[in-house]
């Protein structure tokens, strides 16, 4: 969801009006959960999820993980409770200097997907066969979003085996992201869905600019002429899918 440089209510606007139905805003911090808690009450097509994105772990994450489950207990109780267990993750490209302590996070995080049957959306950078292996050990009854998939067809099918759909979202539009769009060309199309995962990673053509809801259309546009089925189907499965992973 926009957040810098366009408010809310614009960017909710102008993408409603280009057919975008609902939204997911992801929580990554304690500071955050309040806000896009209120975001979900305040507008009715919004849906939050609450975790710790795996960029914003430190020394009290641990201490937060209690204040974590009481809060998606408390939102199961009523409207517009989270949808979603995350942003979490694992993240190494800036190094692993707090490798320990993001598997620990992470995997606190699995459990009360597993308590609380709720699916996971998925941060994950240069790390992406030690999340396959802690996903194999705590399996999820819901399954997840990997969210951002920038990888290969054999990584995505990895994931897939572990019950997760794929986000799909601008990096595709960029001609040379040829690993990840081969990959998408031929993953499953059950399992794939769309993001746009604004404000952030403009899509081609648009760099140096705010990312915006609405240009969602833009990456399902360039995911058509990526793949053998028609439009009608592709448009369809997609919609389908981000019901069934996330049971809006």
């Amino acid at each position: 969801m926009a957040q810098r440089g366009v408010g809310i209510n614009t960017a909710i606007k102008s993408a409603m009006d280009v057919g975008i139905e609902q939204f997911v805003v992801p929580g990554v911090s304690p500071e955050n959960w309040p806000v896009v808690a209120q975001l979900a009450k305040q507008f009715p097509p919004v849906h939050c999820t609450f975790g710790i994105h795996p960029l914003f772990i430190d020394s009290h994450s641990i201490d937060a993980l209690p204040e974590l489950e009481v809060r998606i207990e408390d939102s199961l109780l009523h409207s517009h409770g989270c949808i979603a267990i995350g942003e979490c993750g694992l993240d190494f490209y800036q190094g692993r200097e707090n490798e320990k302590l993001q598997f620990m996070v992470l995997e606190a995080q699995l459990k009360m997907a597993q308590r609380f049957e709720l699916p996971v959306l998925l941060h994950v950078r240069k790390a992406h066969n030690e999340l396959i292996q802690i996903l194999k050990r705590h399996p999820l009854p819901k399954g997840g979003v990997l969210h951002g998939f920038s990888g290969s067809y054999e990584q995505g099918m990895e994931f897939i085996k572990c019950g997760l759909w794929l986000g799909i979202g601008g990096t595709i539009t960029y001609p040379r992201a040829n690993k990840t769009r081969m990959a998408v060309s031929r993953l499953p199309l059950e399992r794939l869905l769309l993001e746009t995962d604004a404000p952030d990673m403009p899509l081609n053509g648009y760099q140096g600019t705010v990312n915006e809801p609405k240009f969602l259309n833009e990456v399902l546009s360039t995911l058509i002429t990526l793949r053998s089925e028609t439009e009608q189907t592709i448009a369809q499965k997609l919609r389908n899918n981000t019901y069934n992973a996330l049971q809006i």
